[in-house]
């Protein structure tokens, strides 16, 4: 099989995007109240090929975190720009494309909290993240770390946890995956980015930023704290049975990237009267999930039990008219 030549504009699918936006971004940690020490963006065009790359550091206003992993200390980043401060060149190089990162609810999440806590939208309206596209094209990867993703097409890291070679790598192993999706006439999958605009500054915050190297406080506010929620006041009516809708108490898991916020997605089942479960057993009723053939442990679970499995799209539409939990059973 040959691959697509870029030198010729046939055969390319007409459906693909335009441009691609490869995104990589070393953070103070992976909670929702860590921030970006370094982003690195590299800009390709409709076939993958590179047109120019940038790169920042970034002040996360606190501790720098696993500075064994990314390399980046309280000094190398006090003297850095705010994000607010590169925001605006970060939209220049985001916009009208599509975001590509390995592991992209993660990039994109983090991302977009940035942009929420500078009161800004990132201009961002897909996703493309490449574990889920090496599943697609079905590539015999014995993992979907992306340096074995790398090794697959022949690109040699230099520095790994360097936002700027970690996007450069990705960009490389990007364009061959790009081109076999096409060669085969694979549909990309591409996920909606939804903007979050839900941050706000800690209620006992004091008007002074929290300087780098100090932890900042986040117990009287921040970026949806977590929470406990009430039980499931509706008892479990067993599994969801296609062709029929979702009824009150029945248990729901959550695997992998959503379009929308996985918290939202989860209160709005908590609102529509179900009982959202942190595992899979065998009285879930449904697992929700955009890639049934991931190797999860909810997934694998789902498999063995027999379990219902819908996409976020099936189960949005049927959030939309839950029935009510049996009457006996409620009273």
């Amino acid at each position: 099989m040959t691959m697509l030549d870029d030198r010729t504009t046939a055969a390319w699918p007409t459906a693909y995007p335009q441009g691609y936006a490869v995104v990589d971004v070393e953070t103070t940690g992976l909670s929702s109240h860590d921030r970006i020490v370094s982003a690195a963006v590299y800009r390709l065009d409709a076939r993958g090929e590179v047109e120019d790359h940038w790169y920042t550091l970034v002040n996360p206003q606190r501790d720098p975190g696993p500075v064994w992993i990314h390399g980046l200390t309280t000094d190398l980043l006090e003297s850095a720009p705010l994000f607010a401060d590169v925001a605006a060149e970060l939209s220049a190089r985001l916009d009208g494309r599509v975001l590509v990162a390995h592991n992209a609810f993660f990039d994109w999440s983090m991302i977009a909290r940035e942009y929420a806590r500078s009161e800004r939208t990132a201009p961002v309206r897909q996703r493309l993240c490449t574990i889920a596209l090496a599943r697609e094209l079905r590539l015999p990867l014995t993992n979907m770390k992306l340096e074995t993703l790398a090794a697959h097409f022949g690109v040699v890291q230099q520095q790994a946890h360097n936002a700027l070679d970690d996007a450069r790598v990705l960009a490389e192993a990007f364009r061959p995956s790009l081109h076999t999706a096409a060669e085969r006439g694979v549909r990309l999958p591409l996920l909606e980015c939804r903007p979050l605009t839900e941050w706000s500054e800690p209620a006992a915050a004091s008007a002074r930023a929290p300087r780098i190297g100090r932890q900042a406080s986040y117990g009287g506010g921040g970026w949806r704290p977590a929470r406990k929620r009430p039980p499931c006041p509706y008892p479990n009516p067993g599994r969801y049975e296609p062709d029929k809708p979702l009824k009150q108490g029945m248990r729901v898991a959550f695997s992998g990237d959503t379009s929308v916020e996985r918290d939202l997605l989860e209160d709005r089942a908590v609102e529509a009267g179900l009982h959202v479960a942190t595992s899979v057993s065998r009285l879930t009723s449904l697992l929700v999930t955009n890639d049934p053939e991931a190797g999860t442990s909810k997934v694998a679970k789902a498999k063995a039990f027999g379990t219902p499995v819908v996409d976020e799209a099936a189960f949005t539409q049927l959030l939309r008219d839950v029935a009510p939990a049996d009457a006996a059973a409620n009273g």
